[in-house]
C-alpha cells in the first residue's frame, strides 16, 4: 500500500557514520553495524497503518537528516520527501509562545501583565479569574477549564471567527479553580494570537511570517490552508474509516491559528529546531554581529516548568519511558528521558499527526510528522530515535508499543461492547420522534436542531456544517448520534431530560468511544430548548 521513497546515497552515509559513532563499543575500534532509519520507518508505515512519514533531525548545530517515507496520498505514487507539508496542528503553540517571548524583549507586554491590559473586552466565567489571568496562564493550561473545553466552535471547521470564539469564553464554566490544576486548553492561545495580532497591527499570520519564518529561513512554511495551490507538495490527511486509513478532506481552522496554524516541512522544521536549540539564534548580519530573534532570559522562560503534569503510570512494556518529572512550560511540556531535559509537544489535527522533540544538553532535536491520527507510530519512532541519538542501547519500541495499542483497542472495544449488551434494549423513548424535533440551545456553542427525516432523526449543529448525524434509540431517552462524517470517529451520545410535565428540560451528550479526540468535546455542552415565541 505505501511505496517508499529511497533515500539519498549521501545521507545515507552521512547518518550511517554518525549512528555508528554512537553505537560504537569503547573497547574496540569496530564500528557497530550503522543504524537503519528507513528500515524501522519502513515497519512503522505498515505496523500502524500510517500512509506518509517525515522526520528531521538535528545533532550539535547540523541538519542530520530531513527525509521523507512513504506517500503523500494513499492512491497516488507520488512520495513523501523533505520538502513535504504538513498541518503541525499544536506544534505551532511553539511559534504563538516566541511571538509573545519576542513582544517582552521588545517592552510591549510583560509575561504577568493582566490579559485584559492588553485585550480590555476579554472575560472569563468568572470575575476574578477575568481580573486575574495572565498572559503567562494563558500558554500553561491552568486556567480552570477543562480539557479541550469550548474546543468545538473551531474543530471541526466552523463559522465562529476567532472574536467569537474568545467572546464566547465568558460562558464556558470551569471545571476547577483557578490555577490549581493543569488540563490542556486550546480557546487561550487563541486569545494569545490575537495579542499578537493586536500588538503588530497585523494578523497573526503574516506576523509568524515576518518576525520568525523568514528570519529562519522556514520559505516552505505556511499560515493557512488557503495558502496551498493545486501542484503544490503538501500531504493529504488521512483518518480511520472502518479501522482503515483513508484519504479525508483537509480540516481548514482559520479561527485558531494562535493554537494550530503553522504548516510547515521536515527542512524547515529542522531549522527551527537548531534556533530553538540555540536560544533563538539566527545567525549574523552584514557586520558580523549576531542576530538573535528572542533574548537567553526568554529562551530560559520558554522551558521553564511552569504548570505541574500527572505523570502517569506506563504499562510493563513501556516502563521505562516514564518520566520523574513532568510539566508544561511556555508553549512546550517538559519532562526528562535517560536523565536529561526534553522540552517537547504533539500536535493532531484531522488528518495529521506531529511530535517534536529537543534536547538541549545533547544539542539534538527530533521532528515526526504522519498524515495519519496515529499515536502509537508517534511514540513508537520518538523513543527510537532518541535512544539511538543519546547513544542509549536499542529497545523494540516498535514492537512493545504495538502490543500496547492492540491491547488497548482489544479493552475498548470489549468495553463497548459491555456497554451495548448492558442497556436496557426493550426500552422506548418517553415521547414520539415529533416530540423530541426543535432548536436547542448552548451557552457558548449556540444552536442545534434536532429534525425529522422520514422515521429518522437528523441532528446539525448550526455553526459546524459537517456535525450532521442521525440519531439512532440506545435505551429509554438517550440516543446515538452517527456523525456522516464517519472519519470523525466521534459519535456521541445524547440524552434527553424530561421536566415534570413531560417536556424536554435539557439535552446533554459525551463521546462514546474513550478514544475519540477531547477536542470533541461534547459533554461540556448544555443544550436547553428554544422556546418558540408566541
Amino acid at each position: 500500500m505505501q511505496t517508499l521513497n529511497k533515500i539519498a546515497a549521501a545521507l545515507l552515509i552521512g547518518f550511517s557514520s554518525i549512528g555508528a559513532a554512537l553505537a560504537q563499543d569503547s573497547a574496540t575500534t569496530a564500528a557497530a553495524p550503522a543504524y537503519n532509519l528507513e528500515a524501522d520507518v519502513n515497519r512503522v508505515l505498515k505496523t500502524f497503518d500510517v500512509p506518509g512519514i517525515a522526520i528531521a533531525v538535528v545533532k550539535d548545530g547540523k541538519v542530520v537528516v530531513t527525509q521523507g517515507f512513504g506517500v503523500r496520498k494513499l492512491g497516488d505514487p507520488t512520495p513523501v520527501d523533505g520538502k513535504t507539508i504538513f498541518e503541525i496542528a499544536s506544534n505551532s503553540k511553539a511559534f504563538t509562545a516566541a511571538g509573545l517571548a519576542m513582544l517582552v524583549d521588545q517592552g510591549k507586554l510583560d509575561w504577568d501583565d493582566p490579559v485584559i491590559k492588553h485585550l480590555p473586552d476579554f472575560r472569563m466565567y468568572d470575575a476574578y479569574v477575568t481580573a486575574e489571568m495572565t498572559v503567562r496562564d494563558l500558554l500553561t493550561h491552568r486556567s480552570g477549564l477543562g480539557l479541550g473545553a469550548g474546543d468545538l466552535m473551531w474543530w471541526p471547521t466552523t463559522t465562529f471567527t476567532s472574536d467569537e470564539i474568545i467572546h464566547n469564553l465568558r460562558y464556558i464554566k470551569p471545571a476547577t479553580s483557578f490555577r490549581s490544576s493543569y488540563a490542556y486548553d486550546n480557546l487561550l492561545y487563541i486569545v494569545a494570537g490575537k495579542i499578537i495580532a493586536q500588538k503588530s497591527g497585523k494578523p497573526w499570520g503574516q506576523t509568524m511570517r515576518e518576525w520568525i519564518l523568514d528570519p529562519v529561513g522556514m520559505t516552505g512554511t505556511t499560515t493557512s490552508l488557503d495558502a496551498h495551490t493545486a501542484g503544490m507538495n503538501v500531504s493529504a490527511p488521512h483518518s480511520k474509516i472502518n479501522g482503515k486509513a483513508a484519504v479525508v478532506k483537509p480540516m481548514p481552522v482559520a479561527n485558531a491559528v494562535g493554537a494550530v496554524g503553522i504548516n510547515t516541512s521536515a527542512e524547515d522544521i529542522a531549522r527551527w529546531m537548531n534556533v530553538l536549540l540555540d536560544g533563538g539564534r539566527v545567525g549574523k548580519d552584514a557586520s558580523g554581529k549576531e542576530v538573535r530573534l528572542w533574548s537567553d532570559k526568554q529562551a530560559r522562560e520558554m522551558w521553564t516548568a511552569q504548570t505541574p503534569m500527572a505523570i502517569n503510570q506506563p504499562r510493563p512494556p513501556l516502563s521505562a519511558t516514564k518520566p520523574n518529572f513532568y510539566a508544561y512550560g511556555l508553549g512546550f511540556q517538559l519532562r526528562d528521558y535517560q536523565g536529561k531535559l526534553v522540552a517537547m509537544h504533539g500536535g493532531a489535527l484531522q488528518g495529521f499527526y506531529s511530535r517534536v522533540l529537543l534536547v538541549p544538553e545533547a544539542k539534538l532535536g527530533i521532528a515526526i510528522f504522519t498524515n495519519a491520527e496515529s499515536g502509537p507510530s508517534l511514540n513508537a519512532l520518538q523513543y527510537r530515535l532518541l535512544d539511538q541519538y543519546l547513544g542509549v542501547a536499542p529497545t523494540d519500541w516498535i514492537g512493545r508499543i504495538a502490543d500496547v495499542d492492540r491491547e488497548m483497542q482489544e479493552k475498548e472495544a470489549a468495553r463497548l461492547k459491555k456497554e451495548t449488551g448492558s442497556r436496557a434494549k426493550a426500552s422506548k423513548p418517553s415521547l414520539a420522534l415529533g416530540d423530541y424535533v426543535g432548536e436547542y440551545e448552548d451557552a457558548w456553542y449556540g444552536k442545534a436542531t434536532v429534525k425529522k427525516v422520514g422515521t429518522k432523526l437528523i441532528m446539525s449543529f448550526s455553526r459546524t456544517p459537517d456535525l450532521t448525524g442521525e440519531m439512532e434509540h440506545f435505551q429509554h431517552d438517550t440516543f446515538i448520534v452517527r456523525w456522516k462524517e464517519r472519519n470523525f470517529n466521534a459519535d456521541a451520545y445524547a440524552t434527553f431530560s424530561l421536566d415534570h410535565d413531560g417536556s424536554i428540560e435539557r439535552l446533554r451528550m459525551k463521546p462514546i468511544s474513550t478514544e475519540t479526540d477531547f477536542s470533541y468535546d461534547f459533554q461540556d455542552l448544555l443544550f436547553t430548548p428554544v422556546k418558540k415565541a408566541k
